[in-house]
């Protein structure tokens, strides 16, 4: 480091004595110009130069050159009083220039001079040292100097000088050192910028020079809290204790999280994650700052290791009762934009990011190879996958990879050729599916023939992948009425969203979905000469004010449930569909009287005189035309076996109406409901206005007022079959794993490329436990997805807390060491609710008392073991027995020690969402 010595006397004092036998002048300028320690020879990093003053040394080499030992220009002793800026303090001069105000001469020729000629007493000597600087060697004669403050004094700077290849953690150790920190204190760095902000000195591996670092900045350092939190942070934290609370001390670890907004998903999985008793070691031990990885590029800049080791110390210095998760909240939405605002997320999915971003930037390899990806070949099993974990070490080790990863074992066999391919691959958590059942329970609305009878509620269950012809068998079960005489329909705002045929899949049917079942006739039309009934789709409308509420209604509401409606062929005149019409209504209709029917209104009179059909309207078309239903809000009926109006006669076989109808009229309408005949043309499944004709009864105010019920009209009843419940038997954690590692095929859309066949193939497939990790976290896959539905599964899984035996399914057996296959529960991430409105919570068991709590974002409660076996649990966490023990021993699952004043953790069945 280039700087004057500390103690200018010990070099500088009484020089005489020191003096060596001077050589000729000839000699003295061959050792000082050329040579191996001549001033001319090259740089080399790391060793000292010297500043001479440039009029001293001219005087010397004139001294030298003139072949004169008792000549007049004799240099006598250096003297560098011109490089200093004072005689006190010793500094060196800005903006001094090598070759006008020095010359730099290497150690050997300082010496040799000092020796020839002295040094002038009290000066000290001016050693600089070489660096190399982007691959270029310098001597660097000014050093850097920063300014080193506390953040709890910013006003009292010291004066600190650095070599530019010197690394941050000088710069701390010496702020340390000048601020007399205890060594127990955890300390970092901030520096001032240009723009007047801080920035965090991060990695204290780099040096002054990649820091950028320039003289005269101010280094702030920064003393950890003995709570865990860094002063720094406080205000973005949010200083969430009370006065009564900053005296608060606690059991470690005993600590909520605050929910910021729908974050109880990150609480629950901090939670759990924390309660890992050799991770949070490694964190509260700072053993994570030897191995943070500043520049994987596959990692987050240390950032988030950094993030979660403050959330660990602050949780667990005992001076919490929660804390709030803001900064660690904001680091995982910088780098997974998913976890991004306040929407719900995944637990597990929050889980599986911060266990890679904690490995790549804890990662040791600093460099990752390229490592070939190696077949069995017939080899051993073991020496394959001793193979693959060494590769896998290769490119990744840390505290992640030794805590959580384990190895599976795949087999891959081609149907064709037979040819076996096995892999072993790396794995950090299990994700094991939960048996499906077979049954699934479906509520529908039955709506008879008989208009006497209100629809009636019933509890179906049909088989899971069954289709609609299944729920009408089941309903048949229940009213007697054949399935041949049903249609199923999804409504959605008064309207018919789909109607379903007999041979679509009841997938598409979602648990929210509105069904409605309705009888029809069971004489329906497919021939065009015959003479069977049609079914008529039937909608509500009410003819509003003379505002208008949208154009495409024309003033006319949809309300209450739209009907299927069969109606003899021959029948088809507006007259007859009038009184049928009015029949199927009767039980929520009033019947006008005579005297009504003589005094019915012309308003009514001229609306029915426009509501006659155009010609094409109820148009006849073959049964074949009609393609099938697809979902959506424009819908038609679909054709088929039982198509509405197949084959319905032209306009010229309607005979003329009534010329009074007291009640309503009639209109033909499209899918939606509107009069808007226009909108048929845009129909996208290709059914033509002449083919698919909905009549919607249209009613005036008053007439709606004065002769229909609405409150009988939506009148309905429960089938005794609505209090009927689907049992569901539990479910053991060992029957999800063996479905895990159950033979599978694989499907069409993901084949597997046969190296024999050269070909993709639908192999089969099968995985095994090759080597379990530490900690075994366990992953039941709750929630089930496919292209028509989305669902939580709420099956009961029975867990053991203790003694989780894996020996059966791990292949490669230790016979020497059984408590290697044996696991006992830590921790537990819940999931109540459903899949919209969930929420989170965890149990998990103190590493230092043994004792389990429940954790609810803020709120904590000591619980019994008995209560953490639930419907509700999601993610499993496991320790191995041969891991270390537990400081305190576990309490004795027969006599569950709890503090009675404790309280229960929220019963399921009523638990708060967000």
């Amino acid at each position: 480091m280039a700087a004057v010595a500390a103690n200018p006397s010990a070099t500088a004092e009484d020089p005489e004595p020191q003096r060596e036998a001077v050589p000729g002048l000839e000699s003295q300028w061959r050792q000082i110009e050329n040579g191996e320690s001549g001033r001319e020879r090259p740089l080399r990093a790391g060793e000292s130069w010297f500043l001479v003053e440039q009029h001293w040394y001219r005087q010397w080499e004139v001294y030298v050159q003139g072949g004169e030992q008792d000549s007049s220009t004799f240099p006598g002793c250096i003297n560098n009083a011109k490089l200093f800026e004072d005689q006190i303090n010793w500094c060196l001069k800005k903006g001094l220039v090598k070759g006008e105000d020095y010359v730099l001469l290497p150690s050997a020729a300082w010496h040799f001079l000092v020796g020839w000629y002295g040094l002038e007493q009290g000066q000290p000597p001016i050693e600089c040292k070489v660096v190399e600087l982007r691959g270029t060697q310098k001597v660097e004669v000014y050093p850097v100097e920063l300014l080193l403050v506390q953040h709890s004094d910013m006003g009292t700077p010291h004066s600190a000088q650095f070599s530019q290849i010197d690394s941050i953690d000088l710069v701390l150790r010496t702020a340390r050192e000048k601020f007399l920190v205890r060594p127990e204190k955890e300390t970092r760095l901030w520096v001032k910028n240009s723009q007047g902000s801080f920035e965090r000195l991060c990695n204290t591996r780099v040096t002054v020079l990649d820091a950028a670092l320039k003289s005269g900045q101010l280094v702030v350092m920064e003393i950890r809290s003995k709570d865990g939190a860094w002063p720094s942070a406080q205000p973005q934290a949010g200083n969430n204790a009370s006065k009564e609370d900053e005296d608060f001390q606690g059991q470690p670890g005993i600590c909520g999280l605050t929910n910021l907004g729908n974050t109880c998903f990150m609480n629950s999985a901090l939670q759990c994650l924390s309660n890992v008793p050799q991770l949070t070691e490694y964190f509260l031990k700072n053993r994570y700052l030897e191995e943070l990885n500043f520049c994987n590029p596959l990692g987050m800049k240390g950032e988030i290791a950094e993030a979660y080791a403050d959330l660990v110390k602050q949780a667990w210095s005992g001076n919490h009762r929660s804390i709030v998760p803001r900064v660690f909240k904001t680091k995982v939405g910088h780098f997974a934009s998913q976890f991004l605002g306040y929407q719900q997320h995944d637990s597990q999915e929050l889980l599986s990011f911060l266990l890679d971003g904690l490995h790549e930037d804890l990662n040791r390899i600093k460099k990752k190879e390229y490592v070939e990806l190696c077949d069995a070949a017939g080899r051993p099993d073991h020496e394959v996958a001793q193979e693959a974990w060494q590769n896998h070490k290769r490119r990744n080790d840390s505290v992640i990879v030794d805590t959580f990863h384990g190895l599976f074992k795949s087999t891959l066999v081609c149907p064709d050729c037979g040819n076996v391919s096995v892999t072993f691959d790396p794995f950090c958590y299990l994700s094991v599916p939960l048996p499906v059942r077979h049954k699934r329970v479906m509520e529908v609305f039955f709506v008879s023939m008989d208009p006497r009878r209100k629809p009636e509620q019933h509890r179906l269950v049909v088989p899971q992948k069954g289709k609609i012809s299944d729920l009408c068998v089941a309903l048949a079960k229940h009213t007697g009425v054949s399935p041949e005489r049903m249609m199923v329909a999804d409504v959605f705002s008064h309207r018919f969203y789909k109607i379903y045929q007999l041979e679509e899949s009841l997938s598409g049917i979602l648990d929210r979905d509105d069904i409605f079942i309705y009888e029809v006739s069971g004489r329906s039309a497919i021939c065009e000469n015959s003479r069977e009934d049609v079914v008529l789709p039937i909608y509500l409308r009410e003819r509003t004010p003379a505002r208008d509420y949208n154009n495409s209604y024309y003033g006319l509401m949809l309300f209450g449930h739209p009907l299927l409606v069969s109606v003899p062929r021959d029948r088809l005149s507006w007259d007859s569909l009038y009184h049928i019409l009015l029949y199927r209504l009767s039980r929520y209709v009033t019947r006008p009287s005579l005297d009504d029917e003589d005094d019915g209104n012309e308003k009514a009179n001229m609306a029915a005189k426009d509501s006659i059909p155009k010609p094409g309207h109820l148009a006849a078309c073959s049964s074949q035309n009609l393609g099938p239903e697809q979902a959506g809000p424009s819908s038609g009926v679909p054709g088929g076996r039982r198509a509405p109006v197949n084959n319905s006669p032209g306009p010229s076989h309607w005979p003329p109406r009534a010329r009074r109808k007291h009640l309503f009229t009639l209109q033909t309408v499209n899918s939606n409901g509107t009069s808007d005949r226009s909108n048929f043309n845009e129909d996208t499944h290709g059914v033509s206005s002449s083919s698919q004709p909905y009549i919607a009864i249209d009613w005036e105010p008053e007439m709606k007022k004065r002769y229909y019920n609405e409150v009988e009209a939506e009148g309905y009843v429960k089938h005794d079959c609505v209090g009927y419940v689907l049992k569901k038997a539990p479910v053991r954690l060992r029957e999800c794993i063996e479905l895990f590692t159950n033979m599978e095929t694989l499907e069409k859309e993901n084949p597997w490329f046969c190296p024999s066949c050269k070909q993709p193939q639908l192999a089969t497939k099968k995985l095994d436990l090759w080597k379990l990790p530490e900690t075994l976290i366990i992953h039941l896959k709750r929630f089930s997805y496919s292209r028509f539905s989305r669902e939580k599964l709420d099956t009961l899984v029975e867990f053991p807390l203790r003694d989780l035996d894996f020996s059966e399914f791990v292949k490669a057996q230790n016979e020497s060491a059984s408590e290697v296959y044996k696991y006992d529960l830590i921790a537990v991430s819940n999931h109540y609710g459903g899949l919209r409105d969930g929420h989170y919570t965890a149990f998990a068991c103190n590493k230092d008392s043994g004792q389990w709590h429940y954790f609810d974002d803020s709120t904590v409660l000591p619980v019994n073991e008995n209560e953490i076996e639930s419907k509700a649990a999601y993610v499993l966490f496991y320790q191995r027995q041969d891991v270390a023990r537990r400081a305190q021993p576990q309490p004795d699952s027969s006599d569950p020690l709890a503090p009675p004043a404790c309280g229960q953790p929220p019963n399921s069945e009523f638990m708060d969402v967000n």
